[in-house]
């Protein structure tokens, strides 16, 4: 037996079991009433690798989406064009567990915090966005501004896509869209 050989699940498959196995208890008995070792079971895990996967329930729904938007990150600080970053967020971007979780928000039980949790992250994009648009010396609003609105667009277009229902419409058309009503600097 070889002994680099990986034991148990390969990461991708545990870290999808845990994500589908949540979602499934989540839409069964709702977020609050699902816990950690609820979710672990079904999947058939131990608790000890869900958190090589995920920091809390609520990672499990952002997961996807907070990996694509470190992408944007990095593309922003390596000096990509603003919306050629965000329209590359949406490429590649299967429906996931925040899509469900966005179309089930009231079964599951997570209006609350699926706002809040929006609400942080649109928060980050906005701050990332105006942070690459700012001219050096640059002291007005306008960054800040394009910034939020750009944002705005992003999670809009996110939302319409996951209401929608899978594969009913692109998430790159829908970026598209919702940036194109954002006013050009």
């Amino acid at each position: 037996m070889d002994s680099g050989a990986r034991v148990g699940r390969p990461k991708a498959s545990s870290r999808e079991t845990l994500a589908e196995a949540a979602c499934e208890l989540f839409l069964e008995q709702g977020f609050a009433a699902t816990s950690i070792v609820d979710i672990t079971r079904r999947a058939g895990v131990s608790r000890s690798s869900f958190f090589n996967y995920f920091a809390s329930k609520s990672d499990i729904l952002w997961s996807g989406f907070d990996e694509r938007l470190d992408v944007v990150a990095r593309s922003l600080s390596d000096g990509v064009e603003v919306d050629a970053a965000l329209r590359s967020f949406a490429e590649a971007f299967a429906p996931d567990s925040l899509a469900l979780g966005i179309v089930n928000a009231a079964i599951m039980g997570i209006e609350s915090d699926l706002e809040s949790e929006r609400a942080r992250r649109q928060l980050r994009l906005s701050g990332l966005i105006a942070d690459r648009l700012r001219a050096p010396g640059d002291d007005s609003a306008a960054a800040d501004i394009d910034g939020a609105a750009r944002a705005a667009a992003i999670f809009s277009a996110v939302w319409r896509w996951a209401g929608s229902g899978p594969g009913t419409s692109s998430l790159p058309d829908e970026v598209t869209a919702a940036l194109a009503l954002v006013l050009p600097r």
